[in-house]
């Protein structure tokens, strides 16, 4: 069997130092990877002059699977955000992030696990109809929902839960304000869910689906959602594990996947060895549980739960006193 090739995108700021140490570990555990680098973010924009250079989306096409540090879009006129770039290049339609609680981690709750199923390329972060007017007095953007995207990502929910023996699909909505767009969501979502008699389907409007999950949140197995409610959802529950350190996330096509650390690049401490490269590492074992390589993520995820449970050689955000290659070899032990 020929070996897989990864397309790896090192990233700004901590990027390439959490991502380094995910090579590490990936290595470490017998994956048996080749890896092929390019360049996004500022990186690529000082080097190539564009944050995307057409070599790279070349690279992702080809090696159908990315692994991703955290990238930095310019603030400012004419700079879109590359996430939201790399989504509709590659049609990466779910975004899945998923949350689990590690022993160990400072956060408020000790049993979660929970996976927000987001549709990531159409509602409000489509990108349609974006006017201000000139004088500045106002602004507009379009909201799109296609029966078609809606169904696509509904059904990746509950295949999604039943590939994982998880028990219920909630679907998150705002229909009762927004009646056409997010009526035609909800619409769609019960449709779908008559289909999967096996699994529970609930729903629940967006600002309640919030206060729920601060108060009950056990009642939760996966979410699934537009886009807008969907990025806000994820980083709710990131922040019931423990912060978004903790949490990663995979953007998934049909042939086409990017799996990555959903924080920011984090200049103020990059190249300082500071960083936690939990998430990115998390979004690895994400990657080989999508390659059907099982064991290696069980491993890995065994690694990181002991090495955090008890402390050994944490980093700053997680407790402890020691920087990334001190967890890394942490984890490298162990496996």
């Amino acid at each position: 069997m020929a070996k897989q090739t990864i397309t790896v995108i090192k990233g700004d700021g901590i990027g390439p130092d959490i991502i380094d140490a995910t090579i590490k570990v990936l290595d470490k555990a017998g994956c048996d990877f080749d890896y092929e680098y390019a360049d996004a973010g500022l990186a690529a924009l000082e080097k190539h002059g564009e944050l995307v250079p057409q070599e790279t989306l070349d690279k992702i096409k080809k090696n159908k699977i990315t692994l991703k540090g955290p990238l930095t879009t310019p603030v400012g006129e004419g700079f879109t955000s590359i996430n939201v770039t790399l989504r509709k290049q590659f049609q990466l339609y779910a975004n899945v992030r998923p949350v689990l609680s590690f022993k160990g981690t400072k956060a408020r709750y000790e049993n979660i696990d929970i996976i927000t199923i987001r549709e990531n390329t159409e509602g409000m972060y489509s990108g349609l109809g974006q006017t201000v007017a000139e004088d500045g007095s106002q602004a507009e953007a379009m909201s799109l929902i296609t029966r078609e995207g809606a169904e696509r990502i509904v059904e990746f929910a509950y295949e999604t839960a039943r590939k994982e023996g998880r028990k219920k699909v909630t679907a998150v909505h705002k229909a009762n304000i927004l009646k056409s767009t997010s009526g035609l969501f909800l619409k769609v979502a019960r449709e779908v869910g008559e289909r999967y008699p096996d699994i529970e389907s609930a729903e629940m409007i967006v600002d309640n689906c919030c206060m729920q999950l601060v108060m009950n949140p056990e009642q939760f197995d996966v979410i699934v959602t537009t886009n807008l409610f969907g990025d806000i959802l994820s980083d709710l529950c990131a922040g019931l594990v423990g912060g978004l350190g903790m949490a990663p996330g995979a953007n998934i096509g049909r042939d086409c996947a990017i799996f990555e650390a959903v924080h920011g690049s984090a200049p103020d401490i990059a190249g300082k060895n500071l960083a936690n490269p939990t998430s990115v590492i998390l979004a690895a074992i994400q990657m080989l549980e999508y390659l059907e390589m099982g064991d290696k993520a069980d491993a890995i995820r065994k690694a990181i739960t002991e090495v955090i449970e008890t402390g050994d050689r944490t980093t700053r955000d997680l407790g402890g006193t020691h920087g990334t290659t001190d967890f890394t070899d942490a984890v490298l032990e162990r496996l």
